[in-house]
Order: structure tokens, then sequence, then C-alpha cells
């Protein structure tokens, strides 16, 4: 590979650490189509012949499907997919495949193939999340009136409906999917013609392989072109948060489906038994999309730190960009459709979420309302006099509508029977209608809107 200019082949530790073909080698169908495309080019320009390059394009396509058979023989020796592909499609087609690599170069080449194979894996993801997003709203759906706790420091604050809190996640989740949308206009340039640093002297046409390979157009500046890896770090970091809105609904599952809450019972087939205690029924899956959050924040870190230091252009510490990025989309892609399969098998227990959402004096807020509307205090009095209530209720160990109105008076003469009209769970959430709030009638409105917007992807 190196021709002429060292006369001694490397030292095996060399040849261990330079090598990348134990994980590049998944770049093989985007480095294939990139030479595709640049071979196609180089005919139209006249750089290649004719013949040349229906060799090469028959030769590529063989490559291809002896790897996607299991048929190619991987050697360290040839560091990289990029030369397995060249080595063997020279033994196929000859000196012709030699030509290929004609006004390009190793940095352009890993670049333009891994641009195509990270807007594949958002791609991908992006399909995922969706399917997450209908799992999300079949079970809000189903639950737009089930009432349970609403929690602030995980204390109960205010009755909501389950179905109002699944959807926030399809909002979260909905920010997910833009980031990578967005992520992905960004990356949608081509390095390729780029060469190793500074362009080329043949009269290529970048605007026809950008074309080709579905971007928008090529990269304007050749050093940026083969050095840039922002498209990786957007990946990583939109990835990073996803993987963290994962890890609040996984945690929330958790708590869901213990002992002490039992709102939520989750499938056999997502949950794992105890070696030593058979009545134990583990939240693993759950567990796990919350655990391997750290893998994709860490990957994230990995890359940041190896690209903080390097100057233009290329530095061979860029290998170790792939690595950590194929393991967070794996990851990603994993906890997606783990967390899709969670949500659409859960069975909600509505009974015990409904007798919880009365506990922790959870009509409080509503009480204080109240007495700003009817009575006309201002709030802040009006919010003494419900914690004063709250204080009474809680030494005379009931509920707030356990409260006499003789008692309640006690604090505020003023207080008249219409008050018990707001101290109901039910009543508390139905009141709820402002946009975006948790009474049924809304938290449909959501859900109905939803359904137009992920209705009209189909089409898009």
């Amino acid at each position: 590979m190196w021709g002429g200019r060292f006369s001694d082949g490397p030292d095996a530790l060399m040849t261990a650490i330079n090598a990348s073909i134990d994980f590049d080698r998944r770049l093989y169908a985007q480095d294939i189509a990139g030479s595709l495309a640049h071979a196609s080019m180089l005919v139209e320009a006249g750089i290649l012949t004719r013949a040349d390059g229906a060799a090469i394009a028959r030769g590529l396509k063989q490559v291809e499907g002896e790897i996607e058979a299991g048929k190619m023989a991987w050697d360290p020796a040839l560091e990289d997919i990029h030369m397995h592909v060249e080595t063997r499609l020279k033994q196929i087609v000859g000196d012709a495949g030699g030509r290929l690599h004609t006004a390009r170069s190793r940095n352009d080449q890993v670049a333009v193939d891994f641009r195509l194979w990270v807007r594949d894996a958002i791609d991908r993801l992006d399909a995922g999340l969706k399917a997450l997003q209908q799992a999300l709203l079949d079970q809000a759906e189903k639950h737009a009136g089930t009432i349970m706790p609403g929690f602030t420091h995980l204390q109960a604050a205010q009755p909501v409906t389950f179905g109002h809190h699944l959807m926030a996640y399809v909002e979260m989740t909905a920010r997910d999917r833009s980031r990578l949308i967005d992520a992905r206009k960004r990356l949608n340039e081509s390095p390729l013609g780029a060469a190793a640093l500074a362009g080329t002297s043949f009269p290529i046409d970048r605007h026809m392989t950008a074309k080709a390979l579905g971007f928008t157009a090529p990269m304007a500046n050749s050093l940026d072109a083969v050095s840039d890896r922002d498209f990786a770090l957007e990946y990583l970091s939109a990835g990073a948060i996803l993987a963290t809105h994962l890890s609040r609904l996984a945690e929330e599952i958790v708590l869901w489906s213990s002992a002490q809450f039992g709102f939520v019972r989750l499938a056999d087939k997502f949950t794992t038994g105890s070696s030593i205690m058979p009545q134990k029924r583990n939240p693993d899956a759950a567990e796990l999309v919350r655990g391997k959050t750290g893998r994709v924040i860490g990957s994230l870190n990995t890359l940041l730190v190896v690209i903080k230091g390097l100057p233009l252009a290329y530095g061979k510490d860029m290998q170790e960009d792939k690595e950590p990025l194929f393991d967070a989309a794996d990851t990603l892609e994993l906890c997606v459709a783990a967390t899709t399969g969670m949500i659409a098998d859960m069975t909600a227990d509505t009974a015990r979420m409904y007798a919880a959402a009365g506990l922790g004096y959870a009509t409080a807020t509503d009480l204080a309302d109240w007495l700003v509307r009817k009575l006309n205090l201002p709030f802040r009095d009006a919010h003494h006099v419900t914690g004063a209530l709250v204080k009474l209720a809680e030494g005379r160990k009931c509920g707030l509508e356990e409260l006499s109105l003789a008692d309640l008076r006690t604090i505020e003469p003023r207080i008249t029977a219409d008050v018990l009209s707001v101290l109901g769970v039910d009543r508390s959430v139905a009141s709820r209608t402002s946009y975006g709030g948790t009474a049924p009638r809304e938290v449909k409105k959501q859900i109905a809107r939803w359904r137009r917007q992920l209705g009209k992807e189909k089409t898009s």
C-alpha cells in the first residue's frame, strides 16, 4: 500500500494499533456506494474509460455480494474496509481496479463513508422513535381519563391523567426527532473529491457525486471536508439527550412497576426472575435502558476528547471516531425498541392509580384556587389558608375532603359548601382545561393532533 517510500514492513504492534478493519467493515455498503459514484463521475469526466468504469462497477457489485455472503477474508495487514474493497476489486478486474482511486484519498473516502453511515443511522433511529411515539399515543388514548398522582420532588403534587403523563414523552421524543432531523440536514453535504486535504488537479465533478449519493451539495472547503466530524458529534449529542429521556421514562417504569407503587405491570417478556427469590418480577429491560444511557453519554465524551486538540486536516486520531459512534448507535436503536415494546405491552392498574391520586393532599391547590375565585383572596393569602387547612387535616389524619364545613370555617369563616365541589380528584383533573393541561378533553385534543401529524409523515 505504501509504495516505494518504506523499505521495511510495519511491526506487528504497528499493524495491531493501526488496523481498523475489525470495526470499520460496517462501512462496506457506504464505501462501495461512494466508489460507484466516484467511478461513474470519473468516466463522465473522461478520466476513466467507459470499459474500465463498467469493469469497476461490475467488480464492486461482486465485492459487495461476497461481503454480504460472508465470503470476504478479513486481513489486518490491509488495515481498513477501503483497502479490502480495493484489493479484492483488483483481484477481480485487474488493472482497472487500481484506477478507481484516481482523484481521491482515503481521507475523503472515509469521510463520505462515515457521513453516509451516520445518515442511515439517523433514518433508522427516527423510524424507531416514530414507532415509540405511536406506542405512547396508543396507551395515552386508552388512558386519557385514567387519574393518577402527579409528582414534584417525587412527592404527591396534583392529580393528573396517565394519558397526560405519557403524552409528555411524546413531546420529548418529538424534540429528539427534531434534533436528529436538523443534524441530518447539516450532515448532508459531500466531502468526496476533497482528496487528502487540498482538492485535486483532475477535472472532477463534485456536484455529480454529491447528487448521486443523495447529498444536497459538495462541501465548500476541502480542509473542512476531510477534518470535520461535527456530524458525528451532533448525532452523539442528540443521542445523549435521547438516551437521557429514555432513562427518565425507564426510571418511572421501574417505580411504577414496584410493589410500593403498583401502577403498571410489565409483560413477562420484558421482565426477569430471581435465582433465589421466586416471587421476584424484575423490570430488567427498563433498568438496562436506564443503565445504557451511560454508554451513550460516554461515547459523546470520547469523541469530544478525541477531536478537541486536533489541528487541520486529518490525523490518525480520527480513526477513533467510529467505535464509540457505532456502539452508541447500536445502543440507542436497541433501547428505543425495548422501550417501545415495554410501553406497548404495559398494563395499567387504574384502581391503584386512582386511589393514590388522592393521597398527599393533592387537591390543596384546587382549594387555594377556589379561595381566590370565590372569596377574592390574594393567592398568597389563599396559599396560607390552605396550608393551615392541610395542617388541620394532618392532625385529624384525614383528607381535605373529609373535613366538615365547620372544620373548614375554623380557618376561614367565609368558606361555603361549594368548596366541596373542588376537593375530589376527578373534579380537579377535569378543571385543568388550559392548553396543554391534564383535563381528559385536552389530552384527547393533543392525541388527535399528534395522530394527524404522524399520519402526514406517511405521505410526505
